[in-house]
């Protein structure tokens, strides 16, 4: 199916998920999207550039009765996510499948995917703007490059996706807030804001959002969370998420 791949354990222990040795690999930010997904039971939850399942698979070990559709343009890694949801005994609430996220509507409706289905939505789109010489690794180039379009491709998806007052929930570098907030549809609002902060005294590294379609909530900025402190060590909340499984508070309409 693909090269030499890793088993990885996440979440304490509580997923072990395949990926591959090279190229695109899963990490914090995979595990820190789904703890801020704020799904319940009986939902339908669609993560759109899934890769291996990392963030969509932490979601739904989280949320008992949470349904997953794994979204993933490499038909290697959706097999690797496919295989992940059945070894981790969550195929029956977790599928993968191999879709471009701009992809027309015909094709997400093919795929059981249809307009306004769907509660959730969580990505973690590519970030990195496209360098003059990109990685020769295809799996890298297409989990981290992006043109200023791609950010956008992503959110249209997301919006067709989305039922009334489903929310969206984004990861994406904390230097481009200005670029999340351009690309937000306009009949997206409750914007909460959580910026990730590596250590006490830096700058924010990471921003989590979530927003509720068709709401007209005002925007919120929440505290901070410090992955560790001074000395390096992860803080009792990181350790929490990243280990222990607990979830982000960004709020619930």
């Amino acid at each position: 199916m693909c090269g030499a791949v890793s088993e990885d354990a996440v979440l304490g222990g509580r997923l072990v998920l395949r990926q591959p040795r090279s190229g695109h690999r899963f990490g914090h930010d995979a595990i820190l999207l789904a703890a801020a997904v704020t799904a319940r039971g009986g939902e339908h939850a669609v993560d759109l550039g899934a890769g291996v399942g990392a963030a969509g698979l932490a979601l739904a070990r989280r949320v008992e009765g949470v349904a997953v559709t794994l979204v993933e343009i490499d038909p290697v890694l959706a097999a690797l996510a496919k295989e992940n949801a059945a070894r981790n005994g969550l195929a029956a609430r977790v599928r993968a499948v191999c879709l471009d996220v701009a992809a027309p509507a015909a094709a997400f409706a093919a795929a059981g995917l249809g307009a306004g289905r769907a509660a959730q939505v969580l990505m973690n789109p590519p970030f990195n703007p496209a360098r003059q010489s990109p990685s020769p690794d295809r799996g890298r180039r297409l989990a981290h490059s992006a043109t200023e379009e791609t950010l956008r491709r992503f959110m249209r998806t997301a919006t067709r996706l989305l039922r009334p007052h489903g929310a969206l929930t984004l990861i994406w570098r904390a230097d481009g807030l200005q670029a999340v907030l351009a690309a937000l549809p306009v009949d997206f609002g409750a914007v909460t804001l959580l910026p990730v902060h590596a250590k006490p005294g830096a700058p924010a590294i990471r921003l989590l959002m979530r927003a509720v379609k068709a709401s007209r909530a005002p925007l919120t900025l929440l505290p901070a969370l410090v992955l560790a402190d001074a000395a390096g060590q992860p803080t009792a909340e990181a350790q929490a998420i990243l280990r222990a499984g607990a979830a982000l508070s960004l709020g619930r309409d």
